[in-house]
């Protein structure tokens, strides 16, 4: 199994900056890519940002000059800096993985995480 876990939700005003983690533990052989997901209430869950194992990157419009993705893959940690946050960046943040899980087998197993809560405040 794996197991993804969020943290660096704050409450914060606009024009402030956060760091989300996402630590991706258990049996992994190896992370094809991750992501960032967000969803607001009363709306869908929409892609904020993804990382691939290349390191190249996709980011919703929306947050385009403002986030920032990275991953650390020794330590299967993904992290996205998040700078001059609006009340429309409120959401709980999702932490995705893509994972290959044994040498053995090819097959690719998608996770996710319980998420962590951003709030910005006027």
């Amino acid at each position: 199994q794996v197991r993804l876990v969020e943290s660096g939700g704050d409450s914060v005003q606009t024009g402030g900056s956060l760091t989300l983690s996402c630590v991706a533990s258990g049996t992994i052989f190896s992370v094809e890519k991750m992501g960032w997901y967000r969803q607001a209430p009363g709306k869908q869950r929409e892609l904020v940002a993804g990382i691939f194992s290349d390191d190249s990157t996709v980011y919703a419009d929306s947050v385009k000059g403002r986030f920032t993705i990275t991953r650390d893959n020794a330590k299967n940690t993904m992290f996205l800096q998040m700078n001059s946050l609006k009340p429309a960046d409120t959401a709980v943040y999702i932490c995705s993985a893509t994972v290959q899980i044994s040498y053995r087998d090819s097959n690719l197993y998608d996770y996710w995480g319980q998420g962590t809560q951003v709030t910005v405040t006027l």
